[in-house]
């Protein structure tokens, strides 16, 4: 008997995320009434094509649950230089591991886990693609705030709060009065 198929976009996007998260090995059983009627096997897939210079690949792990079209959408989006995976198929040496909104202690297992990873927490709302991770900053600005600055020191949000309102001005057009903030010891920036 020969092999038969299925285009994957006949599928359920539910049932093709599982599937694309399946590993060598594993398989999805297909059950009626308690009894399964066919398995699906994951395949055997081919490494993505590199460079000879394995370091001009930026390799990013998604830690939240995207389709894989939403992981195609963002390595396009990024380039050629990423490697968008699943975090359960990504290796141990990713380069960049994004994560929604969590808990300081999801965050230190994601640092134990990937030591040399950059983690990125990321907030998405991408409706087209089905994609809503949600967090406080998201719904802050959602309720009318105009932006977030997480800065570490003064100087550093005097520098953020200028680059951001001058940004905010040329979008709205409103550059009728120039931003100025008064640095420590009186000195004014414009």
């Amino acid at each position: 008997m020969s092999d038969q198929w299925v285009d994957a976009s006949q599928l359920p996007e539910e049932l093709v995320a599982l599937i694309d998260t399946l590993r060598p090995g594993e398989n999805v059983l297909i059950t009626r009434n308690g009894e399964t009627i066919g398995t699906i096997s994951a395949a055997a897939r081919e490494e993505p094509a590199r460079s000879a210079d394995s370091d001009d690949i930026t390799v990013v792990a998604t830690a939240m649950k995207l389709s894989a079209t939403a992981r195609d959408a963002l390595s396009e989006r990024l380039g050629p230089g990423y490697l968008v995976l699943d975090l359960r198929s990504a290796p141990p040496t990713v380069d960049v591991l994004l994560v929604p909104p969590g808990s300081p202690q999801l965050i230190g297992n994601f640092r134990a886990l990937y030591p040399k990873a950059r983690i990125v927490i990321t907030e998405i709302e991408d409706a087209e693609l089905g994609v809503k991770y949600e967090g406080p900053v998201r719904r802050l600005l959602d309720a009318g705030a105009e932006a977030y600055l997480p800065s570490s020191t003064i100087p550093r949000l005097a520098e953020q709060l200028d680059r951001t309102m001058t940004q905010l001005n040329q979008l709205t057009g409103d550059s009728s009065v120039p931003l100025t903030i008064e640095a420590p010891g009186g000195r004014t920036l414009e």
